[in-house]
């Protein structure tokens, strides 16, 4: 059984960074492309960046370019999303997910002064 559990959100002011994490499980981890995906209150999913599983190519979100960095550690079925820069538009729960099939509980970020 897939599992995908995030972890790591929370309140933030602008400016600030956090941490997200993802632990996979019930697949092999290494052989798949990884997502993250938010959703604002009130608003859809928005896709955030994605990382292959063999080679390690991220593709990014322009919203997010140079302020996010996506990464996995393959020996640890974990992936990751570091977040810098924070802006009150960040404010989401965040997402991560295996295909479009498959996705985390979630972990809600909240960027405020």
């Amino acid at each position: 059984e897939v599992q995908l559990v995030e972890s790591g959100g929370g309140l933030v002011q602008p400016g600030g960074s956090l941490r997200l994490s993802c632990a996979a499980s019930g697949f092999t981890f290494s052989k798949y492309v990884m997502s993250w995906v938010r959703q604002a209150p009130g608003k859809g999913l928005e896709w955030v960046s994605t990382i292959n599983g063999d080679s390690g190519r991220t593709n990014y979100n322009d919203s997010v370019k140079g302020r996010f960095t996506i990464s996995r550690d393959n020996a640890r079925n974990s992936l990751i999303l570091e977040m810098t820069s924070l802006k009150f538009e960040d404010t989401a729960v965040y997402y991560c997910g295996l295909g479009v099939d498959y996705w985390g509980q979630g972990t809600q970020v909240i960027v405020s002064s």
